[in-house]
C-alpha cells in the first residue's frame, strides 16, 4: 500500500476480476428471474408428520446450467447482492406458500437469512413490507433460519430485530446450534422458537461419544428452554435410531429427502412416504 494506492499481483487481479465477472453474473441472473427454489423436508420422527420444509436457492444457469449454492454464495457473503438474493429468496417462498394455501395446503417454509441480512437497516420494516405483498398468508407460516453468528455481532440489536419480526407472526430458528460461541445466557435471550442441531454433531454418533453427549446436551437445553429441536444432516438408519432413543423427535438431511423442486416434493408428500419407515401425513 503506497500513497493511499493499493497494488495486487497478477494471481489477486486474476481472482478480482473473476469475482466481480460472477457479481455481475448473479445480478443479471437476478432480473432474468434465473434462480429457483428446491425444498428439503424436516419430519416428525414418530409419527412422519411434515413438520416443515427448508426453501434452498439454486441458480438455472443458462450456460452452466443448475449450479448449487457453493458456487455463488461465498461470492456475495459480504455483498449488498446478498440481501438482495435474501429478499428473492423470501419473496418467492411466500409466493410458494400462498399458492399451497389456496390449494388448502399447510405448509411452513424456513429461509435461511444471512447475517448482513439480518443485520441490515430495519429489516423488520422491509419484513413487514414484503409480507404485505402476500396478504393471504399467515405469516406463522414462515420461519426465519439465522446463525448464531449473525446474532453474536450485536447481540442487543438482534434481540431487538428478531423480537420486532415476531411481533408479525413469523418464527426463527437457530441454525447450526453448538458450532459458534453460544453460552446458556445468550441462548436465554435469544428470543428463537427452534435449535437446529448441526450436521456435524449428527455425523458419527453411532460411535462417537462425544458427539453423542453433545446432542444430549442441545436435546437437554432445548427442553429447558421450552423450544423445538431439529438434528440436521441424517444420513443412516443408526443416526435416525439413535435421534429416536434420544427423544429428538424433529429432523431432515439425505435419508429423509434431498433437497428437490416443488413439484417433486409435491409428489413425495402425497405417496405419503418419505423414508422406509416413516409415514407422512401432509395433507397433500
Amino acid at each position: 500500500m503506497r500513497s493511499g494506492w493499493l497494488y495486487l499481483d497478477a494471481g489477486e487481479r486474476s481472482q478480482y476480476r473473476a469475482r466481480q465477472l460472477l457479481l455481475e453474473d448473479i445480478r443479471r441472473g437476478l432480473n432474468q428471474d434465473e434462480f429457483r427454489l428446491y425444498f428439503q423436508p424436516k419430519v416428525n420422527l414418530r409419527t412422519g408428520e411434515v413438520l416443515g420444509v427448508e426453501a434452498l436457492i439454486r441458480w438455472q444457469h443458462p450456460q452452466e446450467g443448475l449450479l448449487p449454492p457453493s458456487y455463488f454464495l461465498p461470492a456475495i457473503e459480504h455483498h449488498t447482492l446478498n440481501i438482495q438474493v435474501g429478499e428473492w429468496v423470501l419473496r418467492n417462498s411466500l409466493l410458494q406458500i400462498q399458492r399451497w394455501e389456496q390449494e388448502g395446503v399447510r405448509v411452513n417454509v424456513s429461509v435461511n437469512i444471512a447475517a448482513n441480512h439480518l443485520q441490515s437497516d430495519n429489516f423488520a420494516g422491509h419484513l413487514t413490507k414484503i409480507l404485505s405483498a402476500f396478504p393471504g398468508v399467515d405469516p406463522v407460516r414462515l420461519d426465519l433460519e439465522i446463525l448464531e453468528t449473525a446474532a453474536l455481532g450485536d447481540l442487543d440489536k438482534a434481540v431487538q430485530t428478531i423480537a420486532d419480526c415476531r411481533e408479525l407472526g413469523v418464527t426463527f430458528s437457530l441454525d447450526d446450534f453448538g458450532t459458534g460461541y453460544s453460552s446458556l445466557s445468550y441462548l436465554k435471550r435469544l428470543p428463537v422458537d427452534t435449535l437446529k442441531i448441526d450436521r456435524e454433531f449428527v455425523s458419527g454418533i453411532e460411535d462417537d461419544s462425544e458427539n453423542l453427549s453433545i446432542l444430549q446436551g442441545v436435546i437437554g437445553l432445548s427442553r429447558v428452554f421450552g423450544k423445538q429441536v431439529v438434528a440436521e444432516g441424517v444420513e443412516t438408519e443408526e443416526q435416525l435410531s439413535f435421534l429416536k432413543n434420544q427423544r429428538c423427535n424433529f429432523a431432515q438431511g439425505y435419508l429423509i429427502s434431498r433437497p428437490i423442486p416443488v413439484s417433486d416434493l409435491e409428489k413425495a408428500l402425497a405417496s405419503g412416504v418419505l423414508v422406509a419407515g416413516i409415514t407422512a401425513d401432509s395433507g397433500l
